[in-house]
């Protein structure tokens, strides 16, 4: 079976190569107040990393000096970092996009409180976290009555113009598998999402759909169950060329907790930095050489060009 570095280059005729930095990802810490079990990075409470301000003033350096058009602030859960609110203004003031990726029920948490209308007021682009449309879906994933707190705080969002026609405010939604499957069509998801959600009066722009990646948390499940192998043979013979174009790891530069430097958030479990003729921390930022950098990757790549992609 060939690698998956064989495979782009059997179809590109070389290695897979950025395309530009158009969106610099920011993992601000792997703490979350969750432990979901398809998580990909084991982000949890127990958990101790986060990105220091020191370190995202050096990202916000870099996204003055060179430009970056989009901030993604992921994590864990980032509002669980107590600088997000700094990090927030300091992109946006810099010119830049920014989006958050949020599993919502944080926003439940003490110390959250205000949190939403800070997004609202900063025109913060919102990516929740909801597995499923269904209750025993969620909380089998995230705990008992993780559900019912999320759809309190996508009503939430709603009140504050989110998803709604004409206020700008972006609310989209990611739909993982409940387990060792691939997503099915984007689009007929999408549609049983609205209608599901909207029975309980909740509005959204768009989803997104994510096969769970066979790295962490989900990959110790795989194995417990003896499903490694099986995975990812599934993800291997759904392998479709057509993805590769646009996957996320051309245009974005994923930045550890300590400033390390990735083609995506997932390369930061095996601990796969850039290639070794780039820069590999925050600080040393070299947009020329970044831009043009070769990818680097293994064989959870496989999952981002299942079916219809990962990105």
């Amino acid at each position: 079976m060939p690698t998956f570095d064989a495979k782009v280059r059997e179809i590109l005729g070389g290695p897979l190569t950025a395309a530009d930095v158009a969106i610099l990802q920011l993992n601000i810490g792997y703490v979350c107040n969750m432990s979901c079990k398809h998580c990909h990075l084991s982000a949890g409470p127990d958990r101790r990393e986060r990105m220091s301000r020191k370190t995202m003033d050096e990202a916000l350096r870099v996204v003055r000096q060179y430009g970056i058009p989009t901030v993604d602030i992921t994590g864990g859960a980032p509002e669980l970092n107590p600088d997000l609110k700094h990090l927030i203004a300091g992109a946006r003031a810099s010119g830049a996009d920014v989006i958050v990726r949020s599993n919502l029920t944080v926003l439940a948490e003490p110390g959250m409180e205000g949190l939403p209308e800070f997004y609202r007021d900063q025109a913060v682009a919102v990516v929740a976290s909801l597995p499923h449309f269904t209750a025993a879906s969620v909380d089998r994933v995230r705990g008992e009555g993780s559900f019912e707190k999320s759809l309190a705080m996508l009503r939430r969002f709603n009140g504050l113009g989110y998803g709604k026609e004409g206020t700008g405010l972006v609310l989209n939604l990611v739909y993982n598998p409940p387990g060792a499957i691939l997503p099915g069509s984007q689009r007929e998801l999408e549609d049983r999402y609205r209608k599901e959600l909207a029975t309980r009066g909740i509005v959204f722009n768009g989803l997104f759909t994510f096969a769970n990646m066979a790295l962490g948390r989900f990959r110790e499940f795989l194995i417990r169950s003896r499903g490694l192998e099986s995975y990812m043979s599934t993800v291997r013979r759904a392998f479709n060329p057509a993805t590769l174009e646009g996957l996320m790891c051309r245009h974005l530069l994923s930045v550890r907790w300590d400033g390390t430097l990735y083609d995506c958030d997932f390369n930061q479990v095996p601990d796969l930095p850039v290639e070794k003729a780039c820069p590999r921390h925050i600080s040393d930022f070299d947009p020329g050489r970044l831009a043009r950098r070769r990818i680097v990757t293994d064989e959870h790549c496989f999952v981002c060009t299942a079916g219809a992609g990962t990105s």
